[in-house]
């Protein structure tokens, strides 16, 4: 059974760099699309980062753009999201995901989620 898990949230500042990592075990990792998006309290669940799993490609959401960065680590099964230059408005718990899907950027395409990290940026 594929089941996500998310670690290394925390309180940071304005500015500051976090990494978060998800787990995959007891799935064959290169054969699933693999999302990050975030919630935030009162919002839809957005889109953050993805790679797809039949060719590689790389998403990202408009906010995040030019300041976090996803990758992957198939001997691990371990995907990762480099969050640089945080902001207040990227507080947010974070969740991994995986599904057989190329459209990356769609929640209701992913079969399995971790219980998601939480983030929170200060001023």
């Amino acid at each position: 059974q594929v089941q996500p898990v998310e670690s290394g949230g925390g309180l940071v500042k304005a500015g500051d760099s976090l990494r978060l990592s998800c787990a995959v075990p007891g799935g064959t990792f290169s054969s699933y699309t693999m999302g990050w998006f975030r919630q935030a309290p009162g919002k839809e669940r957005e889109f953050v980062a993805g790679i797809t799993w039949f060719d590689g490609m790389i998403y990202y959401g408009d906010p995040v753009k030019g300041r976090f960065t996803i990758s992957r680590d198939s001997a691990k099964n371990t995907l990762y999201l480099q969050m640089n230059s945080l902001k207040p408005e990227d507080t947010a718990v974070y969740y991994c995901a995986a599904g057989r899907t190329p459209r990356v950027e769609v929640p209701s395409e992913y079969e399995h989620w971790g219980q998601g990290t939480q983030v929170t940026v200060s001023s």
